[in-house]
């Protein structure tokens, strides 16, 4: 059956009415988090900031799937919750990034597309390991299974190049065993990483295909 979509901008009054507490808990989360990943920003930091910000918008636990279009047109996804967005540099590999993360949390489950425009087709392409290595060693992971594709295509304006890195892994979060389903692409001199992080036994293989599947990127 597919899920139901309700409007992007939907969120509960009991949400609404908390969210000064709640922006106070955030900003104690930002620190706390900072103090314990690294004193550098990070994919790590990054994604606990924004699965406390998407707190804000989750009135239950329920899955409750909507269309969301990036602002940029970059992607179109369905989020099971409404989605929070951020900006900020990371370091990836030793290379200072501009990323913008969206994600929504639902049920301590986190599901996240990132996307960041890089110098050139090369640094793209280099990228892809670097994210996948960078959330690996963040929950200390092993690797369940991989695979990779390519393909390029031509038009008017040139040649383009696409690669992917799809994975399933392991791992643990705050001494939980947590699953990771994660798929980098790089396109030309975008990157992308389109993830769902949480733990496995209320992550079914429907609601992880539902948002992996649900990705188009333009």
């Amino acid at each position: 059956m597919s899920p139901k979509r309700s409007s992007t901008g939907a969120y509960c009054v009991k949400c609404k009415e908390s969210n000064e507490r709640h922006t106070y808990a955030i900003a104690r989360d930002w620190r706390h988090c900072y103090h314990l990943l690294m004193k550098k920003p990070s994919l790590a930091l990054l994604l606990a900031t924004l699965a406390a910000a998407s707190v804000l918008s989750a009135c239950s636990p329920k899955f409750d799937w909507r269309d969301y279009r990036s602002p940029d047109a970059q992607f179109t996804a369905l989020f099971p919750g409404k989605p929070a967005v951020l900006t900020r540099e990371i370091d990836l590999d030793g290379k200072k990034v501009s990323l913008t993360m969206t994600a929504s949390e639902v049920d301590g489950n986190t599901f996240a597309i990132g996307s960041a425009v890089l110098d050139n087709a090369e640094q793209a392409q280099a990228a892809l390991p670097a994210m996948q290595t960078a959330l690996l060693k963040n929950i200390n992971g092993t690797v369940r299974s991989e695979k990779s594709a390519s393909a390029a295509s031509s038009t008017a304006a040139g040649i383009h190049q696409r690669s992917s890195l799809s994975i399933e892994a392991s791992g643990t979060q705050q001494g939980k065993p947590v699953l990771l389903v994660g798929r980098f692409v790089a396109q030309d001199k975008h990157i992308f990483q389109i993830i769902i992080l949480g733990e496995e036994r209320k992550l079914s293989r429907d609601t992880i295909d539902t948002f992996m599947d649900s990705v188009k990127l333009d």
